[in-house]
């Protein structure tokens, strides 16, 4: 085979891969903020292709993005270069319509051409997937050659927690690592947990006069988060702080994650009567969020400060049949069952009662035109991180901690029990209120209208 190319025989591809052109245009999507499945249909190829990439690599491009210089051949000259020569055309003919050196097209011919009959067979996705193959420049990481080096950032990363008298602190006990990005609210692992850069810029005080001993933090990073590295291990992404297994690009963080809330629905549109608080039957709400996916959804009025807890029980199946992506919700507050759940709870209330109702941003609203319609209440978002926008409910949230801590599965309780704590609410005499308990204050507000309704009707 050498004397066919000039080369060493290579290993065959099989099915050429996708062209690594087609990879950083898919990394150049991913920089604009899209998932990596919206960025592989962009362009051009499967999402598992996609996903693939993205996984691989730690979610960030190893390699540089800006386009090939035009000194190497791309794949449209490679196609122009396998047609002509299919037509007959030589090496000096193929070379002036392509605006190249005959030599470039005689070496292109000869290196990079299909072998498996015996002969030279050019075919452009063969002479692709060979020339990316043989422009990667293989180079081991500074933490595979280097042990000293890697047993000291491994040691700062995952070593033990000590007493200051040197003893030993084991900590929780932990599930094995299972590969996922961010564990939700479970123990972690307890160990030293110092970040690459407190341990790339520590390098230089503990070893002054070492410069192998140098290294940077983004190299740490890229141990950790890109396979192919093979420096440290995978689990150790665990000893980080914010406990990702793969990179979060920049952009992906100022998706707008909100395509429920229109213009007309934003708590600027909300009636004035809402803001000064003159009038009862304007509501915030929310939900205070517990272990393994329960919840409880909250209702606080803005003039009273009533509070109504809504249950919000899992729906049937969760638990016992497999999670499949983008299937129903079945946790309890999916659109669909948090507009169930709420439907019964406003509509008990009494018509001059159902004014406005505040949200924040979360999804579980997102059906919140249907309840309109059932219900008759109108909805309104409050502004993105705008917390002080729905401020009654987050007090009321607060105070709701009491009894249902964080970190505490909220499922176990019936609708009984959450009325209970409802009820502990209304009766607490409030400051704000003059003392008053919010219960009084709402059934003040109702008899007066009531009182008002008698009035004009005689």
């Amino acid at each position: 085979m050498k004397e066919l190319t000039g080369r060493s025989p290579m290993k065959s591809p099989g099915a050429p891969s996708l062209r690594r052109e087609i990879e950083r245009e898919f990394w150049r999507e991913i920089a604009k903020g899209l998932l990596s499945e919206e960025a592989a249909a962009v362009v051009g190829v499967s999402p598992a292709a996609g996903t693939r990439w993205f996984r691989q690599r730690g979610g960030m491009p190893s390699f540089d993005l800006a386009p090939l210089a035009g000194r190497y051949l791309s794949f449209h000259e490679r196609e122009e270069i396998a047609l002509l020569r299919a037509q007959g055309a030589g090496v000096r003919e193929i070379g002036r319509r392509l605006g190249r050196a005959p030599s470039t097209i005689s070496r292109e011919l000869r290196r990079n051409a299909a072998t498996r009959g015996g002969k030279l067979d050019y075919r452009a996705s063969v002479a692709q997937w060979k020339a990316d193959l043989l422009a990667l420049r293989p180079k081991e990481a500074k933490l595979v050659t280097h042990q000293q080096l890697r047993e000291y950032v491994q040691e700062r990363l995952s070593g033990h927690v000590r007493r200051p008298d040197g003893t030993l602190v084991h900590g929780p006990e932990t599930e094995r690592w299972k590969g996922r990005n961010k564990p939700h609210r479970q123990d972690r692992k307890w160990m030293l947990a110092w970040s690459p850069e407190q341990i790339s810029h520590r390098l230089k005080v503990d070893f002054p006069e070492d410069e192998s001993m140098r290294i940077s933090h983004e190299a740490i990073y890229q141990a950790l988060y890109v396979e192919s590295r093979g420096a440290l291990k995978r689990e150790l992404v665990a000893c980080l702080r914010t406990g990702r297994a793969l990179r979060v690009p920049r952009a992906r963080t100022r998706r707008k994650a909100w395509a429920h809330v229109s213009p007309e629905v934003m708590i600027s549109e909300r009636p004035a009567e809402a803001e000064d608080r003159a009038v009862p039957g304007h509501w915030e709400g929310d939900l205070i969020i517990g272990l393994h996916r329960s919840a409880i959804g909250t209702l606080v009025e803005r003039t009273t400060r009533f509070t109504m807890l809504v249950h919000l029980p899992r729906e049937e199946g969760y638990g016992t049949i497999p999670r499949t992506k983008n299937g129903p919700a079945l946790a309890g507050y999916g659109a669909l069952s948090m507009n169930k759940a709420l439907t019964p709870v406003i509509t008990t209330l009494p018509e001059q009662l159902r004014r406005s109702l505040t949200w924040d941003r979360g999804k579980e609203l997102s059906q919140h035109a249907q309840l309109r319609l059932d219900t008759g209440v109108a909805v309104y978002f409050a502004d993105p991180h705008s917390p002080w926008q729905r401020g009654t409910n987050e007090n009321t949230n607060g105070l709701l901690r009491q009894y249902f801590p964080k970190g505490t599965d909220l499922a176990r309780w019936s609708p009984e029990e959450l009325q209970a704590v409802a009820h502990a609410l209304n009766s607490r005499p409030r400051k704000t209120l003059g003392w008053k308990t919010p219960a009084e204050a709402l059934n003040e507000h109702l008899l007066s209208a009531q009182e008002a309704g008698v009035a004009t009707a005689g």
